[in-house]
């Protein structure tokens, strides 16, 4: 009865998906770079304070190791970008985890009851500069992708 039924939709902004579209997966692993770098450097700007922290604040810079060891890293496929900071040569222990999450005083220690702090904190968490940093440039990567996208999507 109703078998040789046609139904058609057109979606304005959608003419060109008729024809071939080509994807230059290069462009957009230069536009993820260049988004990457933005949160890098603003990351790094966070954490260049020369002044000693306190809890809550961004960590402060005293060698600059933290600062150096903020690190942007592309996947494989390009679709994806990384900055975090990486455990690098003059780093013992994984500090940036020693500031995110502080640490606590060591059991036992001194008897003496006057010489304790209030806090069972040896080093309170400090503030997330990664997320702030991330937060802060997002409207400058958002354009930043928009436009890459808009230059790697060619309809032939």
């Amino acid at each position: 009865m109703a078998s040789d039924a046609d139904i058609a939709l057109h979606i304005e902004g959608f003419e060109g998906f008729d024809r071939s579209i080509d994807f230059d997966k290069r462009e957009v692993r230069k536009g993820m770079r260049k988004a990457g770098r933005i949160v890098e450097r603003r990351a790094k700007a966070l954490v260049a304070i020369r002044s000693r922290s306190v809890p809550g604040q961004y960590p402060g810079r005293k060698t600059g190791r933290l600062q150096r060891s903020i690190k942007t890293k592309v996947s494989r496929s390009g679709f994806m970008v990384k900055v975090m900071p990486k455990k690098i040569a003059g780093m013992r222990d994984f500090y940036p985890a020693f500031l995110y999450y502080g640490t606590r005083s060591k059991s036992g220690g001194r008897r003496d009851h006057r010489s304790r702090s209030t806090s069972k904190l040896r080093i309170e968490p400090r503030g997330n500069y990664m997320s702030d940093a991330k937060d802060d440039g997002a409207r400058e990567v958002r354009a930043l992708l928009v436009d890459v996208y808009r230059r790697a999507l060619t309809i032939r």
